[in-house]
Parts: C-alpha cells; sequence; structure tokens
C-alpha cells in the first residue's frame, strides 16, 4: 500500500484571504471578478499539485466599506459565480479539482444537478459541490422572504436536498447513451430512471437532462462544524473544510467527526477533513513577521467590526469600546459554530474587541501560521501525523504572491519529507483523493432487460 499522503485544496478569494488583502500593493484589488488573475491561480494551483481549487459564495452583498474578505466569500459585491468560473478554468487546466459553494437553502435541487453534472462534464471528472446552507440572513430578501430560516430547519432541509441531487446524478446509468447511428438507437431506454421523489420540501421527477456525471456523483464537501453540521457531514460528505487553532482541538475534532461515520454505514476512509491554513511564509522568520505586520497595519477600524459583526451572526459591535471585553453576544441562528469560536478565542486570549479583529482578520478563526518554510512544514506535519488532519485548505494570505510562496517554497519541502505527491494519481477528483466512484442507486444485481429502441 502506498504512503498516505497530505492533501491539498487551495481557497482562492479574488485578493487573498486577509481582511485588508486588496489593500496589499501586490495583491490584484479586482481579483474577483478578472479571468486572467483566476487563470494564473489555477495554473500556479496545479504546477504545485493541488487537489483542488476552493471558492465560498454569499447570495447577499455586504454593507459598508467591508472587503470581500471581511465576509470570507466573494459576495460583497465584485466576484463570479463559482460554477461558473470554474467552468471556464476547466479548459485552462488538466488534473486540478473544483470545489464550488452553493446553497440548499436558496437553490433548487433540479438546477444545481444539472450545473454540477455540466461542471464534471466539462472538466472531464473533476468537480466538487461544497454544500452549505447559507449563514448570511442578508440573503433571505433577495429570494423573496421576510427572515432566514432556523438552523435546525436549514439542515433537515439540506439532508433531504442532497439526497434529490444524489439521486438525480443517478437518473441515466453510465453507458445509457449507446448513439448507435446504424440501428438508430440513441439510449436504452431501461437505463433511463424516474427519481419521483415526494418529500417533505421537494417533489422533483426526474430524470436529469445530463448523462451521469464522469465521477458518478461530484465530490461532496461541507464546511459546517456545528454539532448539526458535524452529523451532517458523517452522513452525507466526502470532503469537510474546518477551522481550528490548536492541534489538540484538530484532534478531538478529527476523532469526533470519524467516530459517527459507522453508524451511517461509513468507514473513515471515506471522509477527508481539510481544516484551512493561513501561511505566511518567510524564507526566515523576520520576514515571514513584517510580511504579516505590513498587512495587519492596512485594517481600517470599521472593517474589522464589520468583520467581527459577519462571523458573530450579525451582532453590532459599533457601540462598545474598541479597546474593552468583548461582551457576552446572543445566540444566534445563521453562523453558530463560528460565533462559538470567535468566542472562545476571545476568553482564552482575554482579547478587547480590537485584539479580536486583528487576531481574526487573516484567517476568520482558522489556523494562522506566520513562519519559515521549515516551521510551516513541520506544523502541518504534526497535524497530518497526529490525527487531526487528512490534508489542508490552504488560504493564502493575499493573491497571487501567498499562492506562490506556498507552491514554490513549502510544497518542495513536503516533497521531500515524502508527505505530499510529486504527481497526480489520476484523472479525476475522485482518483486523486482517494474516494470511490459511487454506484448508482437504480442500478441492481438482476440480468439486464433485452433494451428497446429509443430514437430522437
Amino acid at each position: 500500500m502506498s504512503q498516505r499522503k497530505i492533501r491539498l485544496g487551495a481557497f482562492i478569494p479574488g485578493a487573498g484571504h486577509h481582511v485588508a488583502a486588496w489593500r496589499h500593493p501586490e495583491a490584484q484589488a479586482d481579483g474577483g471578478i478578472n479571468l486572467a488573475h483566476y487563470v494564473r491561480l489555477a495554473q500556479t494551483a496545479e504546477r504545485g499539485l493541488f487537489d483542488t481549487l476552493f471558492l465560498a459564495d454569499g447570495l447577499a452583498a455586504g454593507q459598508g466599506n467591508v472587503s470581500a474578505a471581511a465576509e470570507g466569500k466573494q459576495a460583497w459585491g465584485g466576484s463570479f459565480e463559482p460554477v461558473t468560473l470554474f467552468s471556464a478554468l476547466s479548459v485552462v487546466t488538466a488534473h486540478i479539482g473544483f470545489v464550488a459553494t452553493a446553497s440548499t437553502t436558496y437553490e433548487d435541487p433540479f438546477i444545481l444537478a444539472r450545473k454540477f453534472a455540466s461542471l464534471d462534464h466539462l472538466s472531464a471528472g473533476r468537480a466538487g459541490w461544497n454544500v452549505v446552507t447559507t449563514g448570511s440572513s442578508a440573503a433571505a430578501g433577495n429570494f423573496g422572504l421576510e427572515k432566514h430560516p432556523a438552523h435546525a430547519d436549514r439542515y433537515d432541509r439540506a439532508r433531504e436536498f442532497v439526497d434529490v441531487v444524489k439521486g438525480l446524478w443517478d437518473s441515466w446509468e453510465d453507458d445509457a447513451f449507446v448513439r448507435d447511428k446504424a440501428s438508430g438507437q440513441f439510449y436504452a431506454p431501461h437505463k433511463r430512471h424516474e427519481l419521483n421523489h415526494a418529500g417533505r420540501h421537494f417533489a422533483v421527477r426526474g430524470p436529469l437532462n445530463v448523462p451521469r456525471p464522469p465521477q458518478g456523483h461530484p465530490v461532496v464537501v461541507q464546511a459546517g462544524s456545528s454539532e448539526a453540521g458535524k452529523e451532517f457531514a458523517a452522513e452525507t460528505a466526502e470532503v469537510i473544510f474546518t477551522a481550528q487553532q490548536t492541534l489538540e482541538e484538530a484532534r478531538a475534532f478529527y476523532a469526533d467527526v470519524k467516530g459517527r461515520l459507522a453508524r451511517h454505514g461509513r468507514t473513515p476512509d471515506q471522509l477527508l477533513i481539510m481544516p484551512g491554513v493561513f501561511a505566511v511564509v518567510g524564507r526566515t522568520e523576520e520576514e515571514a513577521q513584517r510580511k504579516y505586520e505590513a498587512l495587519q497595519a492596512l485594517i481600517l477600524p470599521e472593517v474589522g467590526l464589520a468583520l467581527l459583526s459577519g462571523l458573530s451572526g450579525g451582532v453590532d459591535l459599533s457601540g462598545y469600546d474598541l479597546d474593552g471585553p468583548v461582551p457576552e453576544l446572543p445566540e444566534t441562528e445563521n453562523m453558530k459554530s463560528r460565533q462559538a469560536l470567535m468566542l472562545d478565542i476571545a476568553r482564552k486570549h482575554d482579547f478587547t474587541i480590537r485584539q479580536l479583529y486583528l487576531w481574526v482578520a487573516g484567517a476568520r478563526g482558522h489556523w494562522t501560521i506566520v513562519g519559515t518554510v521549515e516551521q510551516i512544514a513541520d506544523q502541518l506535519q504534526a497535524w497530518f501525523e497526529q490525527g487531526a488532519a487528512d490534508g489542508f485548505n490552504v488560504m493564502p494570505p493575499w493573491l497571487p504572491g501567498g499562492l506562490d510562496d506556498f507552491v514554490d517554497l513549502v510544497v518542495p519541502e513536503l516533497q521531500r519529507r515524502g508527505l505530499f505527491r510529486t504527481r497526480y494519481d489520476g484523472h479525476t477528483l475522485r482518483d486523486n483523493l482517494g474516494l470511490a466512484r459511487p454506484g448508482n442507486r437504480f442500478v441492481t444485481a438482476t440480468a439486464p432487460r433485452e433494451p428497446a429502441l429509443a430514437t430522437i
């Protein structure tokens, strides 16, 4: 058996992850709507043999003088829709996978299934779906709702939504479309399946009007870390993107989620856990620290407050003393796990509001490492080998420079240690992640019937 390897994703919001990234002298300020910029990022990540490009997304514009990074999304007011962008990037790359975020709260299962099946065909099997229930209540008004659905209701809908989408991806058996010009048979009717789903939230007949995706199903990714989110991931996800601050916290999360899989009939190797890591890389410690401090100096106080408001479920902190303690916050129905993480950080470090927003400005609660190549590789190796991670979702501080640093400096060190691949393992995202191709729910062990003639 080959040695277990670290998996790497590149999380690439237009200008970078730091809240002030777009102000960095070397950042691409219009990165969210600059295709040439994204082509460069995709090709750089592929040169670094990354498994995935990942984009978060939102369904409402931000408010005030806040950069896209302040909400950790592309949606502040200048960004591409991820599936559309990845369709374009699929033709300028050959191996890297594309994980696009799409909401189960505000999208439609049939349309979403069709979009991601199309992306999987366009990319020859490199699509992934980051399943979100949408944390921002601001989205409700864009879809005719007076208020955002409750947290528990969103997850109940999400479970049914994912099941419907997977069923639609199975509408056609892999070899259903024979396209035999001589006989005139276009497809085998007995290999076409209607879903006929009738549930609490959806009634969907099917079949999908796209052939079965090359991967069977695009890879299903999930990013929630609340109790409901962890259980949902154990039931449905194949990759989890998560946020922990310490090795101990990451090991506990890893054991918790992997330990839930058995009750859903799954094994630990069927779910990869990839914490986010915000890495500021320097050839010396002093260089790394200078890079980090240069970004911190660009933060405007109003942006720092907006960042905390977004991460705490919309709580307005503008009326509090910036240099006073972080107050107790009312429980949110929006971003439960991230609000809890913010409060935990504040209490552990006895932070003021200003200190808290400076702390989370880069990675919004994800793991932050500022150091040399060797120091960063040491810490990634420790998390990987000590049961805290199967890989990492790399969050470059600014773009393109932060991704260049990781690919040119950290990746070779991980390869030297035998922790990371030196070539891609296969042709599809599933191949490269080591995930099995799912079977078709409609295919049984019974002998196939003689196909009827189906022409169009």
